[in-house]
């Protein structure tokens, strides 16, 4: 039933819709192809490219399944290259993937009044 609902949510945000899906589905076909190549999953290559960005970032994946937990601790003892890391960069840049991420009805973070974080102050 989730799949029919997350199938049917997908066909309304631009990114799927058909004069992006092609173009966007050669970029899901090359990060299958460098997780392959790495021996891992797109899942764990994602949160390993994640956990490059530095050390002032950290993924937070969610998930409610003790395998899937599993395989995203797997991710921590990837280690990507310098060559790799462009390479991932260059197949996700913004201007690479069609399509908006979600439709203009939709609320994101793009809507947030959240303060610069120049103007934080630890505690």
């Amino acid at each position: 039933m989730l799949a029919n609902i997350c199938s049917c949510y997908l066909q309304f945000l631009p990114r799927f819709q058909p004069e992006n899906l092609e173009h966007n589905k050669t970029i899901f076909e090359r990060v299958n192809e460098i997780a392959a190549k790495k021996g891992c999953t797109p899942s764990q290559l994602a949160l390993a490219w994640v956990h490059h960005q530095g050390k002032d970032v950290c993924p937070i994946p969610g998930t409610t399944k003790i395998e899937n937990f599993n395989q995203n601790i797997g991710a921590l003892s990837m280690k990507l290259t310098s060559e790799e890391m462009v390479e991932l960069e260059s197949i996700a840049a913004e201007d690479v993937v069609k399509g908006d991420r979600y439709t203009n009805e939709t609320p994101t973070w793009k809507d947030s009044e959240t303060p610069p974080l120049s103007s934080w102050k630890a505690t």
